[in-house]
């Protein structure tokens, strides 16, 4: 699919849409209104940023090799397992959600900040079925992860059924889960209370109620002695909310009678500003007040990000050697479709650049979106590093990203460029004239 012809498209039935109920007779009006709209008034230009590579941290079958998890997790553990493949491909998961892991087997309590697409929900999953193998499934609710939105707790369900489902016979997976949201229906409430999964998956409404509800009190019971209490997408929780999820987090800790709870959290971002380790001490403090226990600066995980491209092909090094680059973006020939071939293209270290990240402080970290129309977009910035023509540059950019999509890593299937499209559209605006 062509994203970008994709937007287009939409804008443009939403132009119509617009323009069809618009009969402005005064001139001056007409054409003010036909220039705001051409200037992209209700729609902008669309922003893109691509999602960084990050930095390996093994795979799972050399973590169960070195102890660090139960073997079975190697069976669990696969990519692309489905009815017709159950075994599916080894796994490698990235720097963050092996720290992650290392702080679990530690017993440390600690917070997980990264971006959108870096596989935060692996880094409490991995863990908390690591632990459960360890003592055994069936002996209780041994984890409860509190989603904000019921759709959030949907989808890691469906993501745990491939997990843990796939590649086992029928009612035979290694370690049980179960959502209770609310949405559950009696046979379904029946069934959980009394057959308690080893996780269960719920939100902060629900878990007060299952804290003060008489007719789930053996939930309450058959989570003695819980292991983890996990908080995803952390930042929700602020002001009156915060306060009470954070009194909810000390509840949890005495009904369960749970003296070794390890809390956990996941956020895109907590703190800005600051140098790193200040970012990362702010985490710390933030979260030590919603678990009600400390936490340590040395556990808050951020990601570590690494370039797709070489090293060496950033956007200094483009703009004092640029012929390479206006060579290519001048050139009619397709971008590479072999992975090492386009990551070696001064195009994509380019694009990786502009759109990625960038070197802060000594630390990769991701760029903000930008658009790349207008007088500050991207195609604009390649204009003056190549001296061609802008819309060439725009189209160059255009069809790099989506090659970048297809370019896939010979081993991780990990998309060279694997970028998100950002547009916003205005409501429409109503006037009323008076005379």
């Amino acid at each position: 699919m062509d994203v970008f012809h994709l937007r287009d498209q939409l804008i443009e039935d939403y132009r119509s849409y617009v323009s069809s109920f618009m009969a402005i007779r005064d001139a001056r009006i007409r054409e003010r209104v036909e220039t705001s709209l051409t200037g992209g008034l209700l729609w902008p230009e669309p922003r893109i940023g691509l999602n960084p590579a990050f930095e390996p941290g093994g795979w799972v079958d050399d973590l169960v090799a070195q102890g660090l998890l139960h073997p079975e997790c190697e069976r669990i553990f696969r990519v692309d397992k489905s009815k017709a493949n159950p075994g599916g491909r080894r796994m490698r998961l990235h720097r963050h959600q092996v720290d992650a892991i290392r702080e679990a087997r530690a017993g440390h309590n600690y917070v997980l900040t990264t971006g959108t697409g870096s596989g935060k929900s692996l880094s409490y999953i991995v863990p908390i079925v690591d632990h459960v193998l360890r003592r055994g499934s069936g002996q209780g609710v041994q984890a409860i992860v509190v989603y904000p939105m019921n759709a959030l707790a949907n989808s890691q369900a469906n993501e745990l059924e491939k997990f843990l489902s796939a590649g086992y016979p029928a009612g035979q997976s290694p370690v049980t889960f179960r959502r209770y949201t609310g949405q559950e229906d009696d046979e379904e409430r029946r069934a959980i209370l009394a057959d308690a999964p080893d996780l269960i998956l719920t939100n902060y409404v629900m878990l007060e109620l299952i804290l003060t509800r008489v007719r789930d009190r053996q939930l309450v019971t058959a989570a003695n002695g819980l292991k983890f209490l996990v908080l995803d997408e952390l930042h929700t929780y602020r002001g009156r909310q915060g306060a009470d999820v954070a009194l909810l987090v000390r509840r949890v800790r005495e009904a369960c009678e749970a003296e070794e709870l390890q809390c956990v959290g996941t956020s895109a971002t907590l703190a800005t500003g600051g140098s790193y380790d200040d970012q990362q001490a702010e985490i710390a403090r933030v979260a030590g007040l919603l678990f009600g226990t400390k936490v340590a600066p040395s556990s808050g995980i951020g990601e570590t990000l690494q370039r797709a491209t070489p090293a060496g092909v950033d956007a200094g090094s483009v703009v004092a050697a640029p012929e390479a680059l206006r060579e290519r973006v001048a050139s009619e020939a397709p971008p590479a479709a072999d992975y090492d071939a386009f990551v070696a293209d001064p195009l994509s270290g380019w694009i990786e650049s502009t759109f990625g990240v960038e070197d802060r402080d000594g630390r990769l970290v991701r760029v903000a979106p930008l658009s790349i129309g207008g007088t500050d977009g991207a195609a604009a910035g390649l204009e003056r590093a190549t001296g061609l023509d802008r819309s060439r540059c725009a189209e160059a950019i255009q069809r790099q990203l989506l090659a970048g999509y297809a370019a896939r890593h010979p081993d991780t299937g990990f998309p060279a460029f694997a970028f998100r499209l950002h547009q916003f559209q205005r409501g429409i605006l109503r006037a009323r004239t008076g005379t």
